[in-house]
């Protein structure tokens, strides 16, 4: 009889797995390619996605998306310095919105609308986080 077990494999590679995922489709959804995405699952994990354009009023900085486990999504600008980034604006609301809602949000602030944040994101143990994570796996990649 063949072996037909599906292979397990542990938390840490599925959460990695599954924020690479995440963080990939969020980028897709902004019109960004992987390249300019970075993911990092140490504690507390975080995402980056480097933008190619400029916010009004802030014309000689760079443009980045942020998510870390604690926070959610948001927009900072890069310093001159290489100091931490600037955030302008905080997503709030779920810690793992659908990515048209991170596009959403990066298109207003783009425009200059600075609305108020959502309810602040409750942080989720790694299991939560991975299974909500999961979610978005299933949907099928726009690009």
């Amino acid at each position: 009889m063949p072996f037909t077990a599906r292979p397990q494999i542990g938390p840490d590679l599925e959460f990695s797995t599954r924020l690479r995922e995440y963080v990939h489709r969020v980028s897709v959804a902004i019109g960004v390619g992987w390249e300019s995405c970075a993911v990092d699952t140490s504690s507390p994990a975080t995402g980056y996605i480097a933008v190619d354009w400029r916010l009004p009023g802030h014309a000689d900085r760079d443009v980045a998306v942020l998510w870390d486990e604690t926070q959610g999504w948001s927009v900072a600008i890069e310093t001159h310095s290489g100091e931490d980034l600037i955030v302008v604006a905080l997503l709030g609301g779920s810690l793992t919105p659908d990515p048209s809602a991170v596009a959403d949000f990066l298109a207003d602030v783009r425009g200059g609308t600075l609305a108020a944040p959502g309810a602040p994101v409750v942080p989720l143990p790694r299991p939560d986080l991975t299974a909500s994570l999961d979610r978005h796996a299933a949907a099928p990649l726009l690009s």
